[in-house]
């Protein structure tokens, strides 16, 4: 194995092909939506340079800055609730349950395999009013709490809280996992030795299982913010970007202009925005977080 790392050609081999694809699928697609971004009109059909002012044309464009408003709420709610959650359930699984352990990590990480459509139609169900109320405003009839009832997906700010609180429940099982296998990874010893010393719950957390977990949550902030940033499909299952545009994400306001609009210069200006997004937020993960001691 050793004389075969050295081999410069042999990992040349190995690694040229995955470099290409990685090339040509991603980097590529970056430098063409680039170059679009400084063009108006449809490629091939009044296709002109328009320079920069596709991105200065952004600031003055409402709905831009109200999908960039609601992404930016949407981002701070829904990281803290998927990473945080996923480690509170990470910390159940480890040291809280004690029977049927298997089976409560099994139906905490069921939602991640579901389909996003199939997820969307499942809330659009829970919360509806029309023709019937939904198991939500069901159980808050059974309740007597009768005067809450709402189409909680016909006003703006419920339909976005709705949202935030699907995406949240459908990926918090992923983190939950990735949490729980760094936490099988921590010695047990080092847990004994900190009871010992009389480090139980909140200082056990914060001096030996936090520092232990910092490298995986950085890996979990940086998933969720990148994929939080470029949320699509979730908006677009459950509410098509409605009420009005209350829940109409950046990228869905991409793909409209780009390809409902035929405004590709205008939407690959959104879409290279959109990239400037995460590799900021990735870079302040890594640059703040990253040397963060406990």
């Amino acid at each position: 194995m050793e004389s075969l790392l050295r081999d410069k050609k042999a990992i040349l081999v190995f690694v040229l092909p995955a470099a290409l694809i990685y090339l040509f699928s991603v980097f590529v697609p970056i430098i063409w939506s680039t170059y679009y971004s400084l063009f108006s009109g449809l490629p091939g059909i009044n296709f002109k340079f328009f320079g920069l002012r596709n991105y200065a044309k952004m600031w003055g464009d409402r709905i831009f800055l109200g999908a960039f408003s609601m992404n930016l709420e949407y981002v701070a709610i829904v990281v803290l609730g998927q990473v945080g959650l996923g480690l509170l359930c990470a910390l159940l699984f480890m040291f809280g349950i004690r029977k049927y352990k298997t089976f409560v990590r099994t139906i905490v990480f069921f939602p991640v395999v579901l389909p996003v459509v199939a997820v969307g139609q499942l809330f659009t169900k829970i919360f509806e009013i029309t023709p019937n109320n939904g198991l939500f405003n069901s159980l808050l009839v059974l309740l007597g709490l009768g005067d809450l009832v709402q189409p909680w997906l016909g006003q703006p700010r419920s339909a976005f809280l709705v949202l935030c609180s699907m995406d949240i429940w459908t990926a918090m099982g992923f983190y939950a996992i990735i949490f729980y296998a760094a936490l099988m990874d921590i010695p047990t010893e080092m847990i004994e030795a900190a009871r010992i010393d009389g480090a139980n719950g909140l200082r056990l957390l914060r001096n030996i299982l936090l520092p232990s977990l910092r490298p995986i949550t950085l890996t979990c902030l940086v998933f969720s913010f990148t994929g939080t940033l470029k949320v699509f499909e979730s908006s677009l299952a459950l509410t098509r970007g409605g009420p009005g545009t209350a829940t109409k994400t950046l990228s869905m306001y991409m793909y409209d202009s780009a390809f409902l609009h035929s405004q590709y210069g205008y939407g690959s200006s959104i879409a290279v925005f959109i990239l400037i997004e995460c590799i900021v937020v990735t870079a302040v993960i890594n640059g703040v977080f990253g040397r963060r001691k406990y």
